[in-house]
Protein backbone atom coordinates (compact mmCIF):
# COMPACT_ATOMS: atom_id res chain seq x y z
CA UNK A 1 0.00 0.00 0.00
CA UNK A 2 3.12 2.18 -0.19
CA UNK A 3 2.22 3.93 -3.44
CA UNK A 4 1.42 0.74 -5.88
CA UNK A 5 -1.09 1.51 -8.06
CA UNK A 6 -2.26 -1.80 -9.46
CA UNK A 7 -3.16 -5.01 -8.00
CA UNK A 8 -3.01 -8.46 -9.77
CA UNK A 9 -4.87 -11.50 -9.80
CA UNK A 10 -8.22 -10.48 -9.56
CA UNK A 11 -10.27 -13.80 -10.29
CA UNK A 12 -7.17 -15.54 -10.45
CA UNK A 13 -7.22 -18.63 -8.27
CA UNK A 14 -4.73 -21.86 -8.58
CA UNK A 15 -2.29 -19.48 -9.17
CA UNK A 16 -3.64 -17.83 -12.01
CA UNK A 17 -4.16 -21.47 -13.51
CA UNK A 18 -7.91 -20.79 -12.93
CA UNK A 19 -10.63 -18.02 -13.08
CA UNK A 20 -13.16 -17.29 -11.19
CA UNK A 21 -15.71 -14.75 -11.80
CA UNK A 22 -17.13 -15.21 -8.54
CA UNK A 23 -13.49 -14.62 -6.95
CA UNK A 24 -13.48 -11.43 -9.61
CA UNK A 25 -16.83 -10.17 -7.56
CA UNK A 26 -14.54 -11.01 -4.05
CA UNK A 27 -11.69 -9.45 -5.28
CA UNK A 28 -13.11 -6.48 -6.77
CA UNK A 29 -14.79 -5.35 -3.54
CA UNK A 30 -11.66 -5.82 -1.40
CA UNK A 31 -9.97 -3.63 -4.02
CA UNK A 32 -12.27 -0.75 -3.37
CA UNK A 33 -12.25 -1.40 0.75
CA UNK A 34 -8.06 -0.94 0.38
CA UNK A 35 -8.80 2.36 -2.18
CA UNK A 36 -10.99 3.86 0.43
CA UNK A 37 -8.24 3.16 2.99
CA UNK A 38 -5.34 4.40 0.98
CA UNK A 39 -6.90 7.35 -0.02
CA UNK A 40 -7.03 8.76 3.63
CA UNK A 41 -9.94 9.23 6.29
CA UNK A 42 -10.68 12.13 7.48
CA UNK A 43 -9.46 12.99 11.27
CA UNK A 44 -10.80 16.71 12.55
CA UNK A 45 -12.26 17.38 16.13
CA UNK A 46 -15.75 15.78 15.10
CA UNK A 47 -14.75 13.00 13.72
CA UNK A 48 -12.57 11.94 16.96
CA UNK A 49 -15.45 12.54 18.94
CA UNK A 50 -13.08 12.78 22.18
CA UNK A 51 -16.04 14.46 23.76
CA UNK A 52 -18.25 12.01 23.47
CA UNK A 53 -15.73 9.37 24.48
CA UNK A 54 -15.21 10.67 27.85
CA UNK A 55 -19.23 11.08 28.10
CA UNK A 56 -20.52 7.86 27.30
CA UNK A 57 -17.38 5.80 29.34
CA UNK A 58 -16.16 2.88 29.19
CA UNK A 59 -18.56 -0.28 28.21
CA UNK A 60 -21.21 2.45 26.96
CA UNK A 61 -23.31 2.69 24.35
CA UNK A 62 -21.70 4.52 21.11
CA UNK A 63 -24.11 3.62 18.39
CA UNK A 64 -26.71 6.11 19.74
CA UNK A 65 -24.63 8.92 19.50
CA UNK A 66 -25.42 11.63 16.56
CA UNK A 67 -22.26 11.84 15.79
CA UNK A 68 -21.78 7.67 14.98
CA UNK A 69 -24.91 8.65 12.89
CA UNK A 70 -23.70 11.26 11.29
CA UNK A 71 -20.13 9.47 10.87
CA UNK A 72 -21.13 5.55 10.05
CA UNK A 73 -21.67 5.91 6.59
CA UNK A 74 -18.16 7.05 5.82
CA UNK A 75 -16.91 3.30 6.58
CA UNK A 76 -17.05 1.23 3.16
CA UNK A 77 -20.12 -0.08 2.63
CA UNK A 78 -19.71 -3.27 0.91
CA UNK A 79 -22.02 -5.12 -1.11
CA UNK A 80 -21.42 -9.08 -0.68
CA UNK A 81 -19.28 -9.01 2.92
CA UNK A 82 -21.93 -9.55 5.27
CA UNK A 83 -21.09 -7.42 8.66
CA UNK A 84 -24.53 -8.52 10.21
CA UNK A 85 -25.22 -10.28 13.59
CA UNK A 86 -24.96 -14.11 13.24
CA UNK A 87 -28.90 -14.56 13.70
CA UNK A 88 -29.83 -11.63 11.36
CA UNK A 89 -27.22 -13.39 8.64
CA UNK A 90 -29.21 -16.67 9.48
CA UNK A 91 -32.75 -15.16 9.15
CA UNK A 92 -32.05 -14.25 6.24
CA UNK A 93 -30.76 -17.53 4.49
CA UNK A 94 -27.00 -17.81 5.51
CA UNK A 95 -25.57 -17.17 2.45
CA UNK A 96 -22.05 -17.06 2.07
CA UNK A 97 -19.59 -14.73 0.69
CA UNK A 98 -18.92 -16.99 -2.03
CA UNK A 99 -22.38 -18.05 -2.69
CA UNK A 100 -23.68 -13.70 -2.65
CA UNK A 101 -20.34 -13.39 -4.96
CA UNK A 102 -21.33 -15.76 -7.49
CA UNK A 103 -24.86 -14.92 -8.04
CA UNK A 104 -23.52 -11.03 -8.46
CA UNK A 105 -21.24 -12.53 -10.97
CA UNK A 106 -24.23 -14.28 -13.35
CA UNK A 107 -26.35 -11.22 -12.89
CA UNK A 108 -23.14 -9.32 -14.47
CA UNK A 109 -22.95 -12.02 -17.17
CA UNK A 110 -26.49 -12.33 -17.62
CA UNK A 111 -27.46 -8.87 -17.93
CA UNK A 112 -24.48 -6.65 -19.04
CA UNK A 113 -24.25 -4.71 -21.93
CA UNK A 114 -21.07 -3.82 -22.73
CA UNK A 115 -20.51 -0.44 -25.20
CA UNK A 116 -19.42 -0.93 -28.47
CA UNK A 117 -15.75 -0.47 -29.43
CA UNK A 118 -15.40 2.38 -31.59
CA UNK A 119 -14.39 1.29 -35.12
CA UNK A 120 -11.51 3.46 -35.85
CA UNK A 121 -9.80 1.52 -32.65
CA UNK A 122 -11.20 -1.87 -33.44
CA UNK A 123 -9.41 -1.40 -36.88
CA UNK A 124 -6.08 -0.27 -35.62
CA UNK A 125 -6.19 -3.24 -33.07
CA UNK A 126 -6.94 -5.38 -36.38
CA UNK A 127 -4.19 -3.72 -38.08
CA UNK A 128 -1.66 -4.51 -34.69
CA UNK A 129 -2.90 -8.45 -34.83
CA UNK A 130 -2.35 -9.02 -38.54
CA UNK A 131 0.61 -6.95 -38.36
CA UNK A 132 1.85 -9.42 -36.03
CA UNK A 133 1.11 -12.19 -37.37
CA UNK A 134 2.90 -11.11 -40.82
CA UNK A 135 5.83 -10.96 -38.38
CA UNK A 136 5.68 -14.35 -37.04
CA UNK A 137 4.66 -15.65 -40.19
CA UNK A 138 1.08 -16.83 -39.61
CA UNK A 139 -0.23 -14.94 -41.81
Amino acid sequence: MAGANQIYGAGMIESGVTFDCAQLVMDDEIAAMIKYTVMGMPVDDDRLAVEDIAAVGPFGDFLSLESTLAHMRELTQPKYLDRRVREEWEERGGSDLYERARAAALEIIESHTPDPVDPDAAQRMRAIVEAADRERGVA
